[in-house]
């Protein structure tokens, strides 16, 4: 490759302005534009035309463009450097920067690669060719190629962190742009009560089940972790029939969630944690659409137990809008005992259009977190009562399932809300 001099690039741009770069040892033109075989020199009067006299348009919105870009580019890298100040990568050239990208393209999804390669190929005779923008390029597309060589390589040998229950924060933080998709865009999430929940110590989210799959408990983990001052994480504590399905169960250690045992959920409060339980239990997400929003009993008052034990304060939450998610018509008792599953719905999509009627209608959802259930009126050995389990699970119900007819009163649409 040939040097570059210390003189300018002689080539005018597409915008009208001339270009930044210097031109290469023996020619009077940049990299880029020495590759062009269109590019004209520019003559005396060329050099003397104002930026004004260009074609009307196009200098400012391109250069604004160019500069704004370079601006985004500029912010992306400090935070990169933040993040890994030790990563240098390798000193930049044109051709590096094009047999990078050959070799790694397919490693983005391909709404990031069409991203990516459109950007590059609109610069090209662009104002941003400035030398210092593609060193930015490149800068970015090796950090991001280093660090998923990093992960994968981590992944497949086991060395990264979790906490004692299993919770991967790096597997957390690839998903969620996913979980927020759904809450912000699909879904459309609307909570309300968030400050409920304490800034710290333990607390016990009490909510109605439905939906057919956990979407619920997942879009309540994500309302609370983005909106509450403290970003609390929620920890799920979900039903036993879960590890009995292929890799379910693994994800969902890695996501945070814990397998609904009293002793673990002893553990989570003891700890300080934000715990939710879904008392409906299977009967909740197995309802059919005709018996949407009322709710099932409240199994057999583990999570009053739990509370009282740990002198944690018991906050009742309704979810409106997940039980329209798939539309269950009825459930097949001998296909659910063949395949060992709880139950097997048919739904208006599925099994009709295999697996595109896993795909969730896009309603709009509300999550409503109500005002801690005062209990310290009782004592941890209270949790060995009976008769005062049943009557605050029964309590407990009446509030939640309260909260979900109000909200459904307001709501006007399924869709919009």
């Amino acid at each position: 490759m040939a040097e570059a001099s210390n003189t300018t690039c002689e080539a005018i741009t597409k915008s009208g302005a001339p270009c930044k770069n210097q031109a290469l040892d023996g020619s009077d033109y940049c990299w880029v534009h020495q590759a062009n075989a269109q590019i004209t020199p520019r003559t005396e009067q060329d050099r003397e035309t104002p930026p004004s006299s260009l074609e009307e348009g196009s200098s400012a919105v391109d250069l604004e463009g160019m500069d704004l870009m370079a601006t985004e580019l500029d912010e992306m890298i400090s935070e990169v450097k933040e993040i890994a100040p030790e990563y240098s990568p390798p000193p930049f050239s044109p051709q590096r920067l094009m047999q990078l990208l050959k070799e790694n393209i397919d490693r983005f999804s391909p709404q990031v690669r069409l991203q990516i390669l459109e950007r590059l190929r609109s610069g090209i005779g662009e104002d941003m060719l400035d030398i210092d923008t593609w060193k930015g390029i490149w800068y970015m597309l090796n950090y991001t190629v280093e660090y998923q060589t990093d992960f994968l390589k981590r992944r497949l040998t086991g060395d990264y962190e979790t906490d004692e229950w299993g919770l991967d924060m790096e597997v957390v933080d690839t998903v969620r742009p996913i979980l927020e998709f759904m809450h912000q865009k699909y879904w459309r999430v609307e909570t309300a009560g968030v400050n409920n929940i304490p800034d710290e110590g333990c607390a016990i989210l009490v909510a109605n089940h439905s939906g057919q799959l956990p979407w619920d408990a997942a879009m309540l983990g994500v309302s609370v972790y983005n909106e509450h001052p403290m970003q609390r994480l929620v920890r799920t504590l979900y039903a036993d029939w879960f590890p009995t399905l292929p890799f379910v169960s693994s994800f969902l250690t890695k996501m945070g969630q814990v397998l609904a045992t009293e002793d673990n959920g002893d553990r989570l409060l003891e700890q300080g944690e934000v715990v939710s339980v879904f008392p409906e239990g299977i009967k909740g997400v197995g309802k059919l659409y005709k018996d949407r929003y009322r709710l099932a009993r409240f199994g057999r008052g583990g999570f009053v137990r739990l509370a009282l034990r740990n002198q944690a304060p018991i906050i009742p939450v309704s979810i409106v809008g997940a039980e329209e998610t798939y539309i269950s018509l009825a459930k097949s008792d001998a296909i659910a005992k063949m395949i060992g599953f709880p139950f097997f719905p048919i739904t208006v999509t599925w099994p009709w259009l295999g697996p595109l009627g896993f795909i969730p209608f896009p309603t709009r959802w509300y999550i409503d977190i109500g005002e801690p259930v005062p209990l310290d009126v009782y004592q941890s050995e209270d949790a060995n009562n009976s008769m005062l389990i049943s009557k605050i699970t029964g309590q407990i119900r009446n509030i939640v399932q309260q909260m979900v007819f109000t909200r459904l009163a307001q709501r006007r649409s399924v869709l919009f809300g």
